[in-house]
């Protein structure tokens, strides 16, 4: 016998006109009217009469509770409320930000302006100095390099994790404060309503919730990783 695969578990399942087999619901009609205790059957030919469905809303009430209304129009509203559930919560990534123990103020600058636009955009950064060469034997040059950033940065973010050898290469990690990721949410949740009234008042609304941002950091960290691709191009490793 072949190997079966288990499926996902499915969630629970509305049961809607015929499908509900009780004696008798409590029913609120389509006008949010309730019309207390009927029997199925009655409420069944009330919601047939206005071309509706007769949806059972809380199986585990003595009798159910069950609502007049459109499936159908059900259906989609409720996965459009999950949509833009999930448009609202903040995904954070790790973003990575490479610098060498000769990178000079000015690329340190243009570090600390990268790393403040990851934070500020809900994600965690881990800046990574690499060495080459001999360069390993001076580890204070890196730690105070990633000081520097971490030190432009103290008022969005809190160090996760100190600054750590990994390989040939002095790794930290920070994270967005709680306020940064709160202030965020709070955007984001607004951008979402005025897209959602665009949308009501036959508008087509325009951009996206931090799209652009996210696109532009990450041509932006493309830019860094070139500049270390060809600095470490242009050197050759001492012995």
């Amino acid at each position: 016998m072949g190997r079966r695969f288990s499926r996902e578990p499915r969630g629970p399942q509305i049961r809607i006109n015929h499908r509900i087999r009780v004696p008798e619901v409590r029913v609120v009609d389509d006008d949010g009217s309730n019309l207390g205790v009927i029997p199925t059957d009655e409420a069944l030919r009330r919601a047939q009469s206005k071309g509706l469905d007769l949806v059972e809303v809380n199986p585990k009430a003595a009798p159910p509770v069950c609502k007049i209304l459109d499936f159908g129009k059900y259906k989609y509203e409720e996965k459009k409320r999950q949509r833009e559930a999930k448009k609202r919560q903040t995904v954070v990534e790790v973003k990575e930000i490479k610098l060498r123990p000769k990178t000079d103020d000015h690329d340190l600058n243009v570090k600390v302006r990268a790393a403040r636009k990851f934070l500020e955009a809900g994600n965690k950064v881990k800046v990574i100095c690499r060495f080459r060469g001999r360069e390993i034997t001076h580890p204070q040059i890196a730690a105070q390099q990633l000081e520097f950033i971490v030190s432009h940065c103290e008022e969005l973010a809190n160090v996760e994790q100190r600054p750590t050898m990994e390989g040939r290469a002095m790794t930290i990690i920070i994270s967005p404060k709680p306020q940064v990721l709160h202030r965020l949410a709070q955007e984001r949740s607004r951008q979402t309503e005025e897209k959602l009234k665009a949308e009501k008042a036959g508008l087509d609304p325009t951009g996206t919730v931090n799209g652009d941002l996210d696109e532009d950091l990450d041509d932006e960290d493309e830019e860094e990783d070139d500049d270390d691709d060809d600095e470490a191009g242009g050197e050759d490793d001492e012995a």
